[in-house]
């Protein structure tokens, strides 16, 4: 259908599956793209890592990244790096990448290939620290009433979740896709997203911030399981007091029948433990999961203690109880009868009690992006994409997200996990297939890429794609560009030290 005599006409993007129709002054679906002037722009500013001289390599901000305006100076070529923020998509797939770039970097001819991948298979990994229970194993994790996720199994002073994933992003309904997406995308981006778990706590999480459980801000991770803290402060309560309990929902300690206690010369107490016994001082299953001591559902720790054994205990017993992260402690001593009586904690053991919590690092949410680096986005770097995959593999191409470095999977494809909290401020987008878009870079010796069968022809000089001149006829308009510092922890992208030289291209 032609536009009215004298209207606008609408403009097609073809950077992802959607295939928006835009009118003058409008944007897309994914707010990317608009129409200007009957010219196709990118909105997102191209973002330039900048190892500045004056900064020295490896500084700056880790979140937000410090930024700049660009301000039409060349950069250095040794000095930028070009990321995939803003840069564009190869969709509809056999486009070359939006830019192809060449560096000479410590004298050594370098290749970096820069897209914004589409990735419909893509999810988050995330770790809560806390030792309270968030919910069962495969509980399902819900964001405004959907399922987005699950929880997956507990590490070491962690909860996990795992959220994301094609399942939810394409396999259910509607509102199920969308809500997981803009989820990941809120997650991925720095914000903070309400999650529910089904039978389990109510959330609130940040990549990089302390997670809030049930409306409350969780302030530490446990210093260790209940056996690991009678361990490590068994010398401490040497001769300080006559038992010690570690409450912990994993594996609660015992000092006197514990290894460590029987080290150092620590008296049977005459003692019982309500739970199923592992080795000498180690009980697992010590009460049901919840958010009380140690991450059970105690509120009386004494619920799990039978009866003392009237051949070993003794009148005037002295028996400290405290949770795996110092929030929990309480003092008893035997009355006649043998039954604990709670008293004050005594001043004696109130700095041993301090040093669990001293012990103990601050509770953090953290946000991992995972993808798998599929075949549209592969030809955008060569014209027989298993090329680049076995490059990767062989670790002749280094893969970053954002100028982040990333952990690349063993075994088939290319499978990458990257910290979010490294990447530089709002490097994620979306398509409303649904989809994230995340920005992906591969860098490797020039010699590397033409081995692999990379698209030559397209490669142009770092200080010509810093103009904005990809050589491309398809290039769409960048809006601006961006100059950022890496973060303190990441490694320069594009320095030749990250690849094994002595490795050449099969």
């Amino acid at each position: 259908m032609k536009p009215a005599e004298g209207k606008p006409e609408k403009i097609r993007c073809d950077a992802c599956p959607v295939t928006c129709f835009i009118a003058e002054g409008r944007t897309g679906a994914c707010d990317r793209y608009a129409n200007e002037g009957g010219a196709l722009v990118r909105l997102d500013p191209l973002t330039i890592l900048e190892n500045r001289a004056d900064a020295g390599e490896g500084t700056g901000e880790l979140v937000p990244f410090l930024e700049r305006e660009w301000d039409g100076d060349i950069l250095p070529g040794q000095e930028s790096f070009i990321t995939a923020v803003g840069a564009g998509t190869t969709y509809p797939d056999y486009k070359p990448a939006p830019f192809i770039v060449s560096s000479q970097v410590e004298g050594v001819d370098m290749v970096t290939v820069v897209t914004e991948g589409i990735f419909s298979y893509c999810g988050a990994k995330v770790k809560i620290d806390t030792d309270r229970h968030l919910g069962s194993e495969c509980a399902a994790v819900r964001a405004e009433g959907e399922v987005i996720g699950h929880v997956t199994t507990s590490e070491y002073g962690s909860q996990m979740l795992s959220l994301g994933g094609v399942n939810h992003l394409t396999g259910g309904s509607k509102k199920e896709g969308r809500v997981t997406c803009a989820t990941l995308l809120e997650l991925c981006n720095g914000g903070a997203v309400d999650l529910t778990i089904d039978g389990g706590a109510e959330l609130t999480v940040k990549a990089g911030a302390a997670p809030i459980v049930n409306g409350a801000r969780e302030e530490r991770m446990r210093v260790g399981c209940g056996s690991a803290t009678v361990g490590m402060f068994a010398a401490q309560w040497k001769g300080l007091v006559d038992e010690v309990v570690v409450v912990d929902d994993h594996i609660t300690g015992v000092m006197s029948e514990h290894q460590a206690g029987k080290v150092i010369g620590w008296a049977p107490t005459g003692i019982k433990i309500n739970g199923r016994r592992s080795t000498p001082g180690r009980y697992f299953q010590v009460a049901e999961p919840g958010t009380g001591w140690g991450g059970t559902d105690l509120t009386n720790p004494l619920d799990i203690l039978g009866a003392f054994n009237p051949k070993q205990a003794w009148p005037g017993l002295s028996l400290l109880m405290v949770s795996t992260t110092g929030e929990h402690a309480a003092y008893f001593e035997l009355d006649d009868s043998l039954t604990p009586v709670e008293k004050p904690i005594p001043a004696r053991l109130q700095p041993s009690v301090a040093r669990i919590e001293e012990n103990c690092e601050p509770a953090m949410t953290s946000v991992l992006f995972m993808a798998g680096a599929g075949g549209s986005l592969r030809s955008g770097v060569t014209e027989n994409p298993v090329g680049l995959t076995r490059s990767v593999q062989k670790a002749l191409t280094y893969v970053s997200c954002g100028g982040a470095p990333v952990y690349v999977w063993p075994g088939g494809g290319i499978t990458l996990m990257a910290d979010v909290t490294r990447m530089p401020l709002n490097a994620f987008g979306y398509v409303p297939t649904p989809a994230l878009v995340a920005p992906i870079e591969f860098t490797m010796r020039a010699e590397d890429y033409r081995a692999l069968g990379g698209h030559m022809d397209y490669v142009i000089p770092l200080a010509d794609a810093v103009k904005g001149a990809s050589g491309r006829q398809n290039d769409h308009i960048l809006k601006g560009r961006r100059s950022v510092t890496p973060g303190a922890r990441n490694p320069w992208p594009a320095r030749p030290g990250n690849y094994p030289w002595k490795k050449t291209a099969q």
